[in-house]
């Protein structure tokens, strides 16, 4: 499990260059770690341990235990506000036989592991995508000048390199902008759509999920019932049939322990909290996107906050010359090279653009 675990310790590793933001590793990279995180602990939980045993007279266990899980177990939703001990054996397991009886089944607990496997998958494909997209253009440009300590003939000719490309492909980035921001509202669409499907898997238990938790400590005592056993019961009923030695329909009716939802009540109500979180982040982060392209008079501000070495005048004439393409790719820049070198690049850069300008007129 260890070694299972550490293998994931890759998606983790230190990017020199950033093509994209905090928010967007947080939901590429850290999300998806979780959930093959969590998918690997239930899988070994599953397959390594036994996820369910049952109570039953008269039939061996381990063909009762395969059927059960292979099939699905139950609980009466009636009996989950009974006292336990006194009225239920355990909480949603009643003794009423009759057939006519609210049952509520469970038959998601052996796909888990690969319901998150899938979702770990869909939190990744924004990011295969825009690695796709991009193409390692940013690191080509930058050319090592992340580092400050380097060779000036060196520097020179590279800061010329750099102006040079800027000036030659002048208004050709507005698709490489509109790329990435694209990619990071598909990380919203992917949040909300995966809670959705989770609320659909767990029949309609998992948006209310997180706030039946956090409700029930304003409940009063008697009238408490924990709602993570209520979508993950601990013991739940199975019911068998077979021919007795008359050839009659035998039933047998058993109790089923699922030690296994111990642990998916703690993965999902975890999950549940950083999927909100999640979605509220890329909401604003959404929102300030929305704010860039549309409102030009913050993107100066936004320049000269990213690097303080440059002049909020140079930010802003920068800002008036580039579209929102060329903007977006100087602004990655600002994030990615060394910032004196950063400040000497956009300099020279205004001067180029002022000569070219000239010429023009």
């Amino acid at each position: 499990m260890l070694r299972l675990l550490g293998g994931l310790s890759v998606y983790f590793k230190y990017q020199d260059i950033k093509t994209d933001n905090a928010v967007f590793r947080l939901h590429n990279v850290f999300t998806t770690v979780l959930l093959l995180t969590c998918s690997l602990i239930i899988t070994a939980t599953q397959y390594v341990g036994q996820p369910i045993q049952c109570i039953v007279n008269g039939l061996p266990a381990n063909v009762v235990n395969t059927f059960c899980w292979i099939t699905s177990t139950f609980t009466m939703p009636d009996a989950f506000a009974r006292e336990v001990g006194k009225a239920v054996a355990h909480p949603g397991i009643a003794n009423e036989y009759d057939s006519t009886q609210e049952k509520k089944y469970y038959t998601y607990y052996q796909w888990v592991c690969f319901v998150l496997f899938f979702q770990a998958l869909m939190c990744y494909t924004p990011k295969f995508l825009w690695d796709a997209f991009e193409g390692g253009l940013l690191r080509t440009i930058v050319m090592g000048l992340n580092i400050g300590i380097c060779d000036q003939n060196e520097k020179e000719k590279k800061k010329d390199a750099i102006i040079g490309y800027l000036i030659r492909h002048e208004r050709t980035h507005k698709l490489y902008a509109l790329r990435y921001w694209g990619c990071e509202l598909l990380c919203l669409v992917n949040i909300v759509l995966q809670m959705w499907m989770m609320d659909s898997f767990f029949n309609g238990e998992f948006l209310s999920y997180g706030t039946r938790v956090l409700s029930r400590s304003e409940m009063p005592q008697e009238q408490r019932y924990d709602p993570m056993i209520y979508v993950f019961p601990r013991v739940t009923k199975c019911t068998f049939h077979k021919f007795g030695p008359s050839g009659s329909i035998q039933t047998h009716d058993s109790l089923c322990i699922l030690p296994l939802n111990i642990v998916n009540e703690k993965t999902y109500i975890f999950i549940w909290f950083w999927y909100i979180i999640l979605a509220v982040i890329l909401s604003l982060l959404v929102i300030y996107r929305l704010v860039i392209i549309f409102v030009p008079s913050v993107r100066p501000r936004l320049l000269h906050a990213r690097s303080r070495t440059i002049a909020m005048e140079t930010a802003a004439l920068v800002s008036r010359r580039t579209d929102l393409g060329d903007w977006w790719l100087l602004y990655m820049l600002a994030r990615n090279m060394d910032p004196i070198i950063y400040r000497e690049l956009i300099a020279e850069l205004v001067k180029r653009m002022g000569e070219k300008s000239g010429a023009r007129a």
